[in-house]
Parts: structure tokens; C-alpha cells; sequence
């Protein structure tokens, strides 16, 4: 399917650039499935438009994958797996419809890809991807499934499940007029307690001069292998994403950098001084004003300041589970990213918008 959107947004050093010839920082929301229904039906959606159209945001992230399902028609995952979206949503494709809405307010899609490489959650044995596809999954040092903070993982150092997450990114970009598409803290990837398999040892034994990989998982050199690994296929990525459509925005919104290269493998620093990316959202989740600061100071010092344009702090504001941030220090949180020289932020998630109120009717007001 030819590509074609009714509204056209791409970076112009860092700043977003739309048919209209405005610019402006990006002022994002991620949009779930998880403890909100807006997803479910059109009217939710037309509600999701009307309220950030009347705060200013001007992105919205719509999770495409999670659980092992997507929130779209897919053909690869209808030839894969016989099932081509989420059964629960009845037929209704929510991203087809959101992008439509949308753009008629002029706001951006950018197509989330939550789940990344994990296949499930709480589900001992992978769910219905890795019951299907066994040789995906990922092996720690006892040869177990990986799974940590509930959620269990496919192999992401195996280039077979590499390919089956790239293509599902392809085909939304050919078949949505999404403006992007993003990988999170799980795309790429990957626990790292996991490598053990057989493939990815042998591939690290080819290289290795038939060395086996440490005992050790937190190694810092059979860590750095496992991330480079993971840069590489962010490269691949980008490069393949744009040679499909040179306007997507490639997006990424990995964890807090050195955690994010040491405990899941994320060297996401080196993404951005490599260039493969157009924006980066890192998940700058601090509760407290003090704890804020000083990790959003961490990020700024870990990219090159010509890149700095690119990047969105991700802010927690909302969780299904009753996360309780008090108004006043997103509001601080706010005025800190301008402080520090960022030019907007995407928030976690939609239903903090209606939670926050007294901010939102404000913070973005001209």
C-alpha cells in the first residue's frame, strides 16, 4: 500500500516540521491499552483528540503490540500465528481510526511497540507466541525462559526473531500513514541474564575464537557483546525503515543509560551519536523533584549536544496501579526539562491528561 498521509510531520533539526510550515517540540502522550479503554471504540478515540487538542499535544504513541498480539490487522501475524489482531477488539482497528481522527486535528501518530521483544506477560511459558515458536525464546545460563519483572522474552539476539519484529514495524509503516514508529524499553531489548542459547552462543563462539560466553551474565565485556548486538539491529532498522519511507520518524524511548545497557542490554547513548534515530524518549520515571533533576542532568551528559534537539524526556504522570504524582511537581518536572534545555516531553500515559487537570489546562497555553 502506497503510503500517503494527510498530514506530513518530520524533524527539522530536532524540531517537528509539518506541511504547514509551523514548528514546534514535541508534546506527546502514550496512549494503552492497559487501565484505559480509549482504545476500544471510535467514540474513545474522538475523546483522546479532543483532549489533546484542547492541551497542545501534538503526538500521540498508540501502543501496536503487546501480550503477543497487535492493535492492528496484520498480515504477519494472521500468517504466523492465525491471528491478525487482538481478539478483544472485535474486528475494530483502533489504529486505523486514530490516525484518521488525528490528522484532521493535525497531531501526530507514532505507532509504540510496547512489548518489543517480550512475548508475555505473566505467563510461565512465553503465552501463545513462544508455545507456538519455542525456539524464540530466551535462555539464561540454566537453561530457562527469561523472565523478569513478569514479563517473558523471545531471543533478541536471533536474527529470525530480529526479522519478525522488523517486518511488523515495515508493514505498519506501509500500511498506516503513521508519521512514525517507536521501539520501548523492551525494543530492542533483552534481560541480561539471557544469550544463553545455542544460537547466540554459537555466534559468540564464531567470534570468540570458540571461547563460550562468561558464566558470568553481568560481565562487562559479554555485556557490551550482547548490546552491540542490539545497536546493530537498531541500525539495520533505521536504515531499512527510511529506505521504505524517507519521512518516518524513527523513534525510541529506551530506560535511563547505564541501567538500560546494564541490566537489559540498551546502549542507547551510542543510537544517538550514531544517528539512528529521529527522536529519543528516554523514560526519565522519578517520582521525586530532587531524583527528576538529577537523572534528566545524567541524560543531557550522555549525548552530544547537537543531538540534544532529539530528545523528549518521558515523564511518569499515570499508572494503572494508582501512581499518585502530586500536580506540582509535574509542573516542576516541566519547567526542569526547560531549564535543561529540552524543548518538550511525551507523557506516560493518556489518562494522566484527565488526572492532572489544572496542569494541562495551562502548561501549554501560548
Amino acid at each position: 500500500m502506497i503510503r500517503i498521509a494527510p498530514y506530513l510531520a518530520c524533524f527539522i533539526g530536532g524540531v517537528l516540521a509539518t506541511t504547514t510550515g509551523a514548528t514546534s517540540p514535541v508534546r506527546g502522550v502514550w496512549l494503552t491499552n492497559v487501565g484505559s479503554d480509549a482504545m476500544m471504540t471510535r467514540a474513545g478515540l474522538e475523546q483522546v483528540i479532543a483532549r489533546c487538542k484542547a492541551v497542545g499535544i501534538n503526538t500521540i504513541y498508540p501502543v501496536v503490540w503487546n501480550r503477543g498480539y497487535t492493535l492492528y490487522h496484520s498480515p504477519l501475524m494472521e500468517r504466523e500465528f492465525g491471528v491478525a489482531m487482538d481478539p478483544q477488539l472485535r474486528g475494530f482497528d483502533p489504529l486505523k481510526e486514530l490516525v484518521e481522527l488525528a490528522h484532521d486535528e493535525e497531531i501526530r501518530v507514532v505507532a509504540w511497540f510496547e512489548f518489543g521483544f517480550a512475548a508475555s506477560y505473566q505467563e510461565p511459558d512465553g503465552g501463545r507466541v513462544l508455545r507456538d515458536r519455542p525456539e524464540w525464546r530466551a535462555l539464561d545460563r540454566e537453561g530457562d525462559l527469561v523472565s523478569r519483572n513478569g514479563f517473558q522474552w523471545m531471543n533478541a539476539f536471533d536474527p529470525d526473531v530480529q526479522d519478525f519484529l522488523l517486518e511488523m514495524l515495515k508493514e505498519v509503516v506501509s500500511n498506516y500513514a503513521v508519521d512514525g514508529v517507536q521501539g520501548d524499553d523492551r525494543l530492542p531489548a533483552c534481560p541480561n541474564t539471557a544469550g544463553y542459547d545455542p544460537k547466540t552462543v554459537a555466534i559468540y563462539r564464531h567470534e570468540h575464537n570458540g571461547a563460550a560466553p562468561p558464566d558470568d551474565f553481568a560481565d562487562p565485556v559479554w555485556t557490551q557483546w550482547r548490546a552491540d548486538k542490539l545497536s546493530e539491529f537498531v541500525k539495520q532498522t533505521y536504515l531499512e525503515l527510511k529506505t521504505l519511507e524517507p519521512d518516518v520518524c524513527v523513534s525510541w524511548a529506551p530506560s535511563v543509560w547505564p541501567w538500560s545497557r546494564n541490566q537489559y542490554l540498551q546502549d542507547w547513548p551510542r543510537w544517538a551519536r550514531e544517528g539512528w534515530g529521529d527522536e529519543f524518549c528516554p523514560q526519565v520515571y522519578r517520582r521525586q523533584l530532587d531524583d527528576y533533576r538529577a537523572t534528566l542532568g545524567s541524560v543531557k551528559a550522555q549525548v552530544p549536544a547537537e543531538v540534544l534537539p532529539k530528545v523528549y524526556p518521558g515523564v511518569l504522570i499515570s499508572l494503572a496501579a494508582g501512581y499518585d504524582l502530586p500536580s506540582p511537581h509535574l509542573r516542576a518536572m516541566i519547567e526542569t526539562n526547560r531549564e535543561l534545555g529540552f524543548g518538550g516531553e511525551v507523557f506516560f500515559y493518556y489518562e494522566g491528561l484527565r488526572q492532572h487537570v489544572e496542569v494541562f489546562d495551562t502548561i501549554y497555553v501560548d
